[in-house]
């Protein structure tokens, strides 16, 4: 049932998008980055581009269990539009594969685009980390893994890549910790059940190392945070925005008054037909142009 519902939402937003996409944009469909059946990302650029280019590695959402890459294939465009390679990998759904098992799956993306940077047109040292929804949580998470080593050491994944790759981070409307949420809903505790593979958290140490706010160190990189005012995940934004404040990490935050009419929900940032989703797409390039 879950599913149904991102696979509508998911149809939606690409209709949205299409009317904003941007011609001259080439796509490499389904490349291998692993042995697994999901384990493949696709690659836009401009038609005719040659050499490397910054690279955006952005990860879709659908709370782990839905979204896929395609949905998002008019957002790679207009990214791409702007002189960036993206790549969109595939990672793969719970609860037929559970955590931690698409944190090491976008980790082996890193890796494979820069061991096959020449032929993907990808720069590996302008490496830019994103993410929506549970996409922001993974590159939130790959993130703290490429930059401390003793979370690393703890979750079991080594970084395929050096902290000084990454440039950046753009997070939209992340889960970045569920303890946050003192009274979930059945929606929250569905999809966590099938994330985690376990029905009571409470004693899952493992899957507490999810929780990015309590990991991050000084090191992170310089991060775009963002989510709706209206957004349910709302809590988890601030928390993580707190958190790097304190540790004296460049953050530019896009977050809007609580009063903000007509609010804005989860995922507002793919509505390119309102104010809202045009200025969250504006400051992301703002932020990849100082950041790469």
């Amino acid at each position: 049932m879950i599913r149904a519902v991102f696979r509508r939402t998911g149809a939606a937003i690409d209709r949205g998008l299409a009317g904003h996409a941007p011609g001259g944009i080439e796509r490499l469909a389904d490349e291998p980055y692993g042995d697994g059946p999901d384990d493949v990302l696709d690659v836009y650029h401009r038609t005719g581009a040659r050499g490397p280019a910054p690279t955006i590695v952005w990860v879709h959402g659908g709370a782990f269990v839905g979204g896929s890459k395609e949905e998002l294939r008019h957002w790679f465009e207009l990214l791409a539009d702007e002189g960036y390679t993206v790549v969109a990998p595939r990672y793969s759904l719970a609860p037929d594969s559970t955590y931690p098992t698409p944190v090491r799956q976008v980790m082996a993306v890193l890796g494979h685009v820069c061991t096959h940077a020449g032929r993907l047109r990808v720069d590996p040292e302008r490496l830019v980390l994103a993410g929506d929804s549970a996409g922001a949580q993974l590159a939130a998470q790959v993130a703290t893994l490429v930059t401390s080593p003793v979370y690393a050491e703890r979750i079991g994944i080594e970084p395929r890549i050096r902290p000084d790759q990454l440039r950046g981070v753009v997070l939209c409307c992340g889960a970045y910790d569920p303890s946050l949420d003192d009274t979930p809903s059945l929606f929250v505790r569905a999809v966590l059940w099938a994330y985690s593979g376990a029905r009571d958290l409470a004693g899952d140490a493992a899957f507490g190392l999810m929780a990015v706010p309590a990991h991050v160190t000084a090191d992170f990189p310089s991060v775009f945070v963002t989510a709706g005012n209206a957004d349910p995940l709302l809590p988890q934004t601030t928390a993580l925005v707190e958190r790097l404040d304190g540790l004296g990490v460049e953050t530019d935050t896009l977050l809007f008054p609580p009063d903000t009419s007509p609010p804005l929900g989860h995922e507002y940032q793919f509505l390119l037909d309102t104010p809202a989703g045009r200025e969250a797409l504006s400051r992301i390039l703002a932020f990849l142009a100082r950041r790469v």
